[in-house]
């Protein structure tokens, strides 16, 4: 199983970014997939979820009307759109899937 996140860096309060997660290794469409986040000195944190077929999506409380999980299983990638992102969006993101955890993407929000 291969997880490969892309699409982080530096944004400004109120930016945009588009994170892309791309799977390998096993049956993509199979397996609800989530984005997780983690910042320094806190523990990790849900931030969406989506099923096998993308039908019903779960996000944090936090990120709700911000963020949204979509995925594309012709492609085998799982996207999170982030909008109206805040300084304490700052955390390193991680992809999930099947058991396995990416590498992760460093998303900094700051002026």
């Amino acid at each position: 199983v291969q997880l490969v996140e892309s699409g982080g860096g530096l944004v400004q309060p109120g930016g945009s970014l588009r994170l892309s997660c791309a799977a390998s290794g096993f049956t993509f469409s199979r397996f609800a997939m989530s984005w997780y986040r983690q910042a320094p000195g806190k523990e990790r944190e849900l931030v969406a979820r989506i099923t096998s077929a993308g039908g019903s999506t779960n996000y944090a409380d936090s990120v709700k009307g911000r963020f949204t999980i979509s995925r594309d299983n012709a492609q085998k990638t799982v996207y999170l759109q982030m909008n109206s992102l805040k300084p304490e969006d700052t955390a390193m993101y991680y992809c999930v899937g099947s058991g396995s955890w990416g590498q992760g993407t460093q998303v900094t929000v700051s002026s």
